[in-house]
């Protein structure tokens, strides 16, 4: 267990080679860093520039993302096959179990994925602690739940067809190569029915530990993403320890987005880490104490003023987050 953070490969093309000696002299040694383009173009040779881009900045590679992203499928989603469960979707997977395979080739030892039609809906943001803009859901402020995406209506059995279909040829090529595929929640929980979807079965616990069992390997588990997993929980302050105990004793945390929120479900905004409803520093005990073994990373920021303030909010979150490490005595670096 041990601080990281990520960076897409266009925000990598963005900030350049500043960011990531950025993040060496922050103290954050391992990252999920995707390869600049396409992901149909990260063969082995990409793949190792890449690996080597990294390392001569002092950092370590430890994951990329499929190219199955949180954005929705109606915003560029470069896997519409799977997510629909139509078209294109066995081309998808054959190019996917062939990414898992250079990944494995290559030393990579784990990677993460969105299984996502809605993308992240949100409402207009609202504002923090000396004005901070908050990312925010308010469900009863949503003007579109009755808009559907392309998909259509998607029912609840159909969702898990496509994802155990997914599953069942992904996660023994996973296993073969020793990958660990790690599965982000779906964010937020939104009301059954909202733009056509009967429910979004990733966004619970119950939902999680469902998805877990299916084609069950110590290589299919979760980006477990703690603010999104609070989103759907009517008091989260008191439940996620239960949460993050059962997943982290069953060895099913693959990657941890260490974020908090205020509210719960359906209601919500997207807090810093020290100004949430959750306790983070227990939260962060329990993740170790169950042995959890991965990158403990921030993740949506809140949006702050200044002439960086994408730096600067990432900054203070890294910060917050090696201070927890050694405030208990632990190594931030996983050695």
């Amino acid at each position: 267990m041990y601080v990281g953070t990520q960076l897409s490969g266009s925000a990598l093309e963005q900030y350049g080679d500043r960011y990531l000696r950025q993040l060496a002299q922050l103290g954050v040694v391992h990252v999920c860093i995707d390869p600049p383009g396409p992901a149909t173009g990260w063969d082995r040779d990409c793949l190792r520039r890449h690996i080597d881009r990294v390392d001569a900045a002092g950092l370590v590679l430890d994951m990329v993302q499929l190219p199955m992203t949180s954005g929705g499928l109606d915003n560029g989603h470069p896997s519409p096959g799977i997510v629909l469960g139509a078209g294109e979707r066995d081309r998808e997977i054959d190019l996917i179990c062939k990414l898992i395979e250079d990944l494995g080739a290559m030393g990579i030892g784990a990677t993460k994925y969105n299984f996502n039609i809605l993308g992240i809906p949100r409402t207009a943001s609202e504002r923090g602690r000396g004005g901070a803009e908050l990312s925010t859901y308010r469900a009863d402020k949503a003007t579109d739940g009755e808009v559907m995406t392309s998909a259509g209506k998607v029912s609840v059995d159909e969702m898990w067809e496509r994802i155990t279909y997914f599953l069942e040829r992904v996660v023994p090529v996973a296993e073969a190569n020793k990958v660990r595929l790690a599965c982000h929640p779906h964010d937020p929980m939104t009301p059954p029915g909202y733009r056509g979807m009967e429910e979004r079965v990733l966004s619970t616990a119950d939902g999680l530990k469902k998805f877990v069992s299916i084609c069950e390997s110590p290589y299919h588990g979760l980006n477990f993403c703690q603010g999104t997993v609070a989103e759907s929980l009517e008091n989260p302050h008191e439940e996620i320890g239960d949460i993050i105990r059962w997943f982290g004793e069953r060895k099913k945390i693959f990657n941890v987005h260490f974020r908090n929120i205020k509210g719960g479900r359906y209601s919500f905004t997207e807090e810093f880490p020290d100004a949430g409803d959750m306790d983070m520093p227990a939260a962060f005990r329990i993740y170790k104490e169950t042995g959890v073994d991965c990158m403990i990373m921030p993740d949506h920021v809140p949006h702050i003023d200044g002439e960086a303030p994408f730096e600067t909010a990432f900054a203070f979150c890294f910060g917050y987050i090696i201070a927890l490490f050694q405030a208990n005595g632990w190594d931030p670096y996983g050695r």
